[in-house]
């Protein structure tokens, strides 16, 4: 199968109730359709330096923000394909370079330290990533169910719900069950507009009309956040 690999688009965050989500479902009825995978389970190991140097610089919403992960959609096995992703921001536009990789390389390049067994300039770019940060180690496990609609007039629009978003600190491994503490209420999804240029006019509408607004709510800024909350590292998070 083939992967799209480079990404360049604007990607809009929504934090929404049971009921916006559904005034939103039926707005995209005969706009947007479900894609072949329906409701799948996404599981990422995103990894930071032992100062959590990333995500601290990302809550201060500098003009330019990046961070690391390995990610896959389902649990896998160790000859099955993950994603090792390389996501950047620049005022306001999100670019994401990855590479696919059987998950047993991917995580053994990480824990090792030896280079990613691929030659090619994301591989580079991401060993770059790799070497400038120098004490990169996994950090947080996330995890979320995702349903994932694309626009049905030909277009890059797209839409995401993600449920269910839980994080742990501890076994790092994306063959294991998705199990953690949960960064959502009860009855929340956050929802994801992706698209290269500007959202179609029904979809503004649709916001305006039943009180939508855009949020800044960040996955892994949200764990990190709780984890210093509750101190799970023994301080070292307020390193």
């Amino acid at each position: 199968m083939a992967y799209q690999t480079t990404f360049e688009r604007y990607e809009i965050k929504y934090l929404l109730n049971a009921q916006q989500k559904e005034q939103l479902l039926r707005a995209m009825r005969g706009q947007m359709q479900l894609d072949q995978f329906g409701r799948s389970t996404i599981r990422n190991i995103y990894y930071d330096t032992d100062t959590f140097r990333l995500i601290r610089r990302s809550l201060e919403k500098p003009a330019y923000k990046e961070k690391l992960r390995i990610r896959s959609y389902r649990q896998v096995q160790p000859d099955e394909p993950v994603f090792v992703e390389l996501k950047k921001k620049f005022q306001s536009v999100v670019y994401k370079r990855r590479l696919v990789l059987p998950e047993e390389q991917a995580m053994t390049s990480f824990r090792t330290g030896d280079a990613l067994p691929v030659q090619s300039q994301i591989a580079d770019e991401i060993e770059y990533f790799r070497a400038y940060y120098r004490t990169l180690r996994p950090t947080v496990f996330l995890s979320y169910e995702r349903e994932a609609f694309y626009a049905l007039d030909g277009s890059d629009f797209r839409i995401t719900f993600d449920e269910n978003i839980r994080y742990r600190c501890q076994d790092f491994s994306l063959g294991s069950p998705v199990y953690g503490t949960p960064l959502l209420s009860s009855g929340q999804t956050l929802m994801e507009i992706k698209t290269a240029g500007g959202m179609p006019l029904w979809i503004t509408h649709a916001l305006t009309e039943h009180g939508i607004f855009p949020t800044s709510f960040s996955k892994y800024g949200a764990a990190y956040q709780n984890m210093l909350d509750t101190d799970l590292s023994g301080g070292l998070l307020y390193a």
